[in-house]
């Protein structure tokens, strides 16, 4: 098992997660590297929790099916839960947001494309359309009457 896990230094903001719906799916974007002979594909893949892809040779299901280019081994990943929302900490705390049940296969680099949300930590201000691809985010909270930030972000895929 896999987790991704986030540490940022949060202003102003609690319960920062993906906007991953079935109408709006997250793609989770990773480096992928094959356990059997360690080679690390060259292009980064994405995974949704909504995509159900068949196994060779059985009658299971996975989110992300991979075939080796080097070994031709086949690999699976399985996302296990819905994302966990990462809340404020001072001073910022690892914590993990999803576990991946990976076979064959290791997630070695995330890339966090795609709309984020979270709520005001002293209002109730819900912010949406987050991008953290710049790796910081700045806003306004009109309700609370302050800035609001996400910075210092540091993504590690780690064992869960």
């Amino acid at each position: 098992m896999l987790a991704l896990a986030l540490t940022a230094d949060l202003t102003g903001v609690t319960d920062l997660l993906p906007l991953d719906t079935p109408d709006e799916p997250y793609f989770y974007t990773f480096k992928v590297q094959c356990t059997s002979c360690r080679e690390i594909h060259p292009n980064w893949i994405s995974v949704s929790r909504y995509e159900q892809n068949e196994v060779s040779g059985s009658k299971g299901e996975a989110n992300f099916v991979w075939r080796c280019k080097s070994c031709k081994r086949e690999s699976t990943a399985t996302i296990k839960h819905p994302p966990q929302a990462y809340t404020h900490a001072s001073p910022p705390k690892k914590q993990n947001i999803m576990e991946f049940d990976c076979r064959g296969l290791e997630f070695t680099e995330f890339k966090s494309d795609g709309e984020w949300q979270a709520k005001g930590l002293e209002s109730p201000t819900k912010f949406s359309g987050i991008d953290l691809q710049e790796g910081e985010w700045f806003d306004y909270d009109e309700k609370a009457g302050e800035e609001v930030s996400i910075k210092d972000l540091k993504w590690e895929v780690r064992r869960a």
